[in-house]
């Protein structure tokens, strides 16, 4: 059993509520006990099976007792019962866009669908759109949702899979017959989705190693089992392979198995320069121009030591200038997560958040952030419970009356307001002026060409009242593609306009993409590194946009929320115009 675990159950009860139409609080109850499984501090699996998860906030007796009985036995009769009123194939619906429990559930009532399969064939046929609430265009959508699926399988985004590498990390740490361990490929490069997932041990007794690894708790199935390489199959349906090497041979392979395949071939050409050859497990002389001795390699830095080169952290090897960067000295002193020191698009039960403003806050405090900017949805996105401008002007109201009550930390009034179609705001400017600062953004309206949706954007940018363009090209990762944008143009009318860009670090957005960050640093744009927050665990996403942030070659300098609360104060307080 493993937290994962325990969470997707919480979810899928949860899921399972909703298409029987049971209590709303009830659904919401195990959501928010999936969260908290998902982001609790400790090792929340042993205190379940030992029966001592009192107190914990989120969750309640009902939820202590299941989560108790499953983390004990593996099995929980009352998610086996629900589970088995249903298809399994049903499941495989709730994971296409716009599919939600009531549509799924009048599919399955009135047309018996089962299955993704079985939804195709009744959409080809023409059925869906019949339904009531259904259209020609629900139908098309879902079609398209069924093929965007079907591109994506087998992917899966950086944040879903992070918690599965920290556990499996810290499981092998503790084998006696590992000295070294790491994960590599995409996920070290911090792409935003992965395929697969590669872990590297340095051990003297391989075959024991990759054997055990075989029987981690996260394994369903072993693909296969080798002396020195296993590969496995996770619950998840994700494939991890593990490959054991020497301790002097585990830079070389840590290094090689990083990637990407384009660094490689470039660092190669390198070392044939210097009379070096250099594969996974090490550097070998050739005939011309070879040192009289190899180089001495005990840490993946020496490698690139050897040929010249400053050691280029692991986001940055995708061959887009970093080796060039390397043999200059010139590569960034990349952000880290020590330097945030707060962050600002974050929601709230006001509007669509799961946690309170007081919630938000304690939790931002106890991160031991110095600020924290609460942007609750404006009043055009009704369907998040959008803030009209007597709540708004109310929220403002209590986060002033909260800031007196923590006279250390400070807490920024602002709103996320909808950029309507044609580029004006949600919010009339008098009102803006009031808040602290203001996150602009799309939620609605897709479908306009790439000059329209620029134009709209850059209109919203070049209102003085709007300090940061949010979610930049509205993409869903695996989920919805990108709507038409011309990231080019955003990014030199930010620059002119003065206004922020906001590296949108909700697991499923990672948006603007990393790489148009190196350009938009290069301009003088600022960034902001916002978790777009709707719980006080998803706060905790900053960590996840500062991985992002390295990869599109940003410094502390390039961040605003790196900056003291002095500086921020200051720069809210100072006219576009001059900052």
């Amino acid at each position: 059993m493993t937290r994962e675990l325990l969470a997707d159950v919480l979810e899928e009860i949860a899921l399972l509520l909703e298409l029987k139409d049971e209590n709303p609080f009830k659904i919401r109850a195990y959501r928010q006990g999936a969260l908290t499984v998902r982001n609790f501090a400790g090792d929340i699996v042993q205190l379940a099976a030992s029966n001592q998860l009192t107190g914990i906030k989120g969750i309640g007796e009902a939820l202590r007792d299941k989560l108790h009985a499953l983390a004990r036995t593996g099995i929980l009769p009352f998610h086996q019962h629900l589970r088995a009123e249903f298809p399994p194939g049903l499941f495989d619906l709730f994971e296409l866009q716009g599919l939600g429990p009531k549509k799924v559930k009048a599919l399955y009532t009135l047309l018996v669908i089962r299955s993704i399969a079985e939804l195709k064939a009744a959409c080809d046929a023409g059925k869906v759109a019949t339904l009531p609430g259904f259209s020609a265009k629900t139908q098309a959508n879902i079609l398209d949702a069924i093929a965007r699926r079907d591109t994506f399988a087998g992917a899966f985004t950086l944040g879903a899979v992070t918690p599965l590498v920290t556990e499996m990390l810290d499981t092998l740490r503790l084998h006696p017959e590992i000295s070294r361990c790491a994960v590599a490929g995409s996920f070290r490069r911090a792409k935003e989705t992965v395929h697969d997932l590669d872990f590297l041990v340095a051990t003297k007794s391989p075959a024991l190693v990759c054997e055990d690894f075989t029987t981690l708790p996260q394994v369903a199935a072993i693909i296969a089992c080798g002396e020195t390489k296993a590969s496995v199959r996770l619950h998840n349906g994700l494939q991890c392979d593990l490959r054991a090497v020497s301790n002097k041979q585990f830079p070389f392979a840590l290094q090689y198995f990083t990637g990407s395949k384009e660094h490689n071939v470039a660092l190669r050409a390198r070392a044939r320069t210097h009379g070096l050859s250099l594969n996974e497990y090490g550097f070998t002389a050739t005939a011309e121009g070879a040192p009289a001795t190899t180089p001495e390699v005990h840490e993946e830095a020496d490698i690139y030591h050897a040929l010249g080169l400053d050691f280029i952290e692991p986001e940055l090897r995708e061959n887009r200038g970093e080796l060039e960067a390397a043999a200059d000295h010139t590569l960034p002193k990349l952000v880290e997560l020590s330097n945030l020191r707060g962050t600002f698009h974050n929601h709230t039960t006001a509007s669509d958040g799961l946690d309170t403003l007081e919630a938000m806050v304690a939790e931002a405090i106890d991160m031991g952030l110095d600020y924290l900017g609460i942007a609750d949805h404006s009043k055009s996105t009704f369907i998040a419970n959008g803030l009209d401008e007597g709540r708004l002007l109310d929220q403002v109201a209590a986060i002033a009356k909260l800031n007196a009550a923590h006279p250390e930390f400070r807490i920024f009034a602002g709103t996320e307001v909808d950029i309507l179609r044609n580029g004006s705001l949600d919010f009339a400017d008098d009102l803006l002026s009031k808040l602290d600062y203001c996150v602009a953004s799309v939620h609605n309206i897709f479908d306009l060409t790439e000059e329209e949706m620029t134009r709209r954007l850059c209109r919203a940018m070049e209102n003085e009242h709007v300090t940061m363009l949010g979610h930049l090209s509205g993409r869903l990762l695996l989920r919805r593609d990108a709507y038409a944008v011309n990231h080019a143009m955003i990014i030199d009318c930010a620059a002119e306009t003065r206004t922020l860009i906001e590296l949108n670090c909700s697991p499923l957005r990672l948006d603007m993409d990393w790489r148009w960050w190196k350009r938009a640093r290069d301009k003088g744009v600022l960034c902001s590194i916002n978790p777009d927050a709707h719980s006080t665990a998803r706060l905790h996403h900053i960590g996840l946009g500062v991985r992002l942030a390295r990869k599109g070659w940003l410094r502390r300098q390039d961040i605003l929320n790196t900056r003291p609360l002095a500086e921020v104060e200051t720069f809210f307080k100072t006219p576009k115009a001059a900052r």
